[in-house]
């Protein structure tokens, strides 16, 4: 008598092992679709991240050379220092960074000393369970900041090259530049820091 009623049990216990392998296996392709779009979302990230310091590093070397232009002028480098000058735009630099990442970007200047991108993945999410992630492209954004890292006592009125303003830069670093020597000068990152910073 077990044998039948063993057999019949078997029997229902089936559709019931079909519905739970296949909800498994629908938690699998699921879980399988959220971690292609973090995968997604973090190539976009890395785009824009990238992008928005390539044009803040841009922007910082031109104003280190409008400061070594204008060396022997120290009645304007304060203008060079709070980002007051005109220069060329550097978001092509941007672009050019987040299409080596695939993706592309939109950037802006937010302010004479910072960058704003938008980056989009060139590629989608891809196939998967959840309806229409063929078609999804990750999107992420960066800001990235040039900080002054020096200060130096202004001039007045009149002020000329034959003496120049110390620099006194962070990390106790201290330049008193020769006007008659100019060939040992800062370097870029002595005096700007670029980094990114909260939206």
């Amino acid at each position: 008598m077990t044998g039948p009623r063993f057999r019949q049990d078997t029997g229902q216990a089936f559709p019931i092992y079909i519905t739970v392998v296949a909800g498994l296996l629908f938690l699998a392709l699921a879980y399988l679709a959220v971690g292609q779009a973090s995968v997604n979302r973090g190539g976009a990230q890395t785009a824009a991240d990238a992008a928005a310091l390539a044009a803040a590093q841009d922007r910082r070397d031109l104003l280190v050379g409008k400061w070594v232009h204008d060396i022997l002028d120290p009645t304007k480098w304060g203008a060079v220092f709070d980002g007051e000058v005109p220069l060329p735009d550097s978001c092509w630099r941007a672009e050019e960074l987040a299409a080596q990442n695939e993706a592309g970007a939109r950037c802006a200047q937010d302010g004479p000393l910072a960058f704003t991108v938008e980056a989009t993945t060139d590629k989608s999410v891809g196939r998967s369970i959840v309806p229409g992630t063929e078609n999804f492209k990750s999107k992420a954004s960066a800001r990235a900041v040039i900080e002054p890292l020096c200060t130096f006592e202004k001039p007045g009125e009149g002020a000329h090259g034959d003496v120049l303003p110390r620099l006194s830069c962070k990390d106790d670093r201290d330049w008193d530049l020769d006007p008659h020597d100019l060939t040992h000068l800062p370097e870029p990152q002595d005096l700007f820091d670029v980094h990114l910073a909260a939206d």
